[in-house]
Parts: C-alpha cells; structure tokens; sequence
C-alpha cells in the first residue's frame, strides 16, 4: 500500500489507510494552504495522478494499470478535464 499508518513511535504499519483516513489527510492539507477542504477528497489523489500522467505523455493503459480504472472513457474524463486549459486560444493570449 501506498499510504499506510505512521505509529507514534515513526514506526510504519504494513496495513493500507483507509480510504476515510487518506480523505481526512487531504482535507486537512487543503485547509492548511487555504483551499476549501468541501472540494477536495482523496479522490482528487487519484483525479490528479490520471491528469499529470497523461500530461506526461503515459498513455492510457498504464495509467488504468496504476489507477485501476476498468473504463477507458473513465479515465479518458479525467484526462480531458485535465486539458481543459491546455493549448487553448485562451493561452496563447496569456490569459
């Protein structure tokens, strides 16, 4: 597991957070640079991992073979969300 309990003594646990822990995790990091904590989960981990990978240049199936998405037109949506602002006439405007 990727994200796993740190005991108080540093000592890390072999067993995974559980998905309400890592959204807990988030939510507070979010708050503490100012960010409204309601928009974020630990979702938006798995949002984002798709989004800069695929901005990265990895292609689909590697990016379903980490996230494990089952859909491709699932993965795809994040993708396209995530290049909602890229090469744009917008951009090219400085805007």
């Amino acid at each position: 597991p990727l994200y796993r309990k740190v005991n108080k003594g540093d000592w890390v646990e072999l067993r995974r957070l559980s998905d309400k822990s890592v959204a807990n995790i988030v939510k507070r990091m979010v708050r503490s640079i100012g960010f409204n904590p309601a928009l974020y989960a630990g979702h938006s981990l798995r949002a984002g991992f798709a989004t800069v990978s695929a901005a990265a240049g990895a292609n689909e199936r590697d990016i379903m073979r980490q996230t494990g998405h089952k859909s491709v037109a699932t993965v795809r949506r994040y993708i396209r969300e995530g290049e909602m602002f890229k090469d744009n006439a917008a951009s090219r405007l400085g805007l």
